[in-house]
This record gives structure tokens, C-alpha cells and sequence, in this order.
């Protein structure tokens, strides 16, 4: 039982502290999207699609988003809960 709540403990820490990690080494910074990096090219992939600038909500945008401001206090919370989840089913 003990083991069980540790591994969840850790599993949701993973959860909220892996996301914006990930999304800074994608390349979606506080400072804007960085060059020759993924989000780079996922920031031109949708320019093009879309005829040259980037949708408002689209996934490309709310990425930035995230990268700027963060992730919100419920986003935060359903990471930990999957992360838990995740760590205890393993």
C-alpha cells in the first residue's frame, strides 16, 4: 500500500513537472518559439496551411500559449491525476 502511494506521489509529479519541459526542448519558450526547432517547423507547417499566418486556437498557438504563460491550475491537476493513474497501473 505504502509503494502504491509512492509510486503515485512520484507519478504525478512526473505528470506536471514533464509538460513544460517537453515543451521548452520542443522549442515553445517563455521568450517565443525558437529557431530551427520543432515548433518552428510546426509554426511554418500551419502558416502555409493556412494561407500565411497561424489560427488563432489552433494547436500551434495554444502551444505558444503554454510555453509563454503555462499551464493553467487544471491542466496541472489532470496531468497529476494521469500521471498517479499511470504510476500505479504500471
Amino acid at each position: 500500500m505504502l509503494g502504491t502511494l509512492i509510486g503515485a506521489e512520484v507519478g504525478a509529479a512526473v505528470g506536471v513537472g514533464a509538460a513544460p519541459v517537453a515543451l521548452t526542448a520542443m522549442g515553445f519558450t517563455g521568450t517565443g518559439i525558437a529557431a530551427a526547432s520543432i515548433a518552428a517547423k510546426m509554426m511554418s507547417a500551419a502558416a502555409i496551411a493556412n494561407g500565411g499566418g497561424v489560427a488563432a486556437g489552433s494547436l500551434v498557438a495554444t502551444l505558444q500559449s503554454v510555453g509563454v504563460v503555462g499551464l493553467s491550475t487544471s491542466t496541472n491537476m489532470i496531468l497529476g491525476t494521469v500521471g498517479a493513474a499511470a504510476a500505479v497501473l504500471l
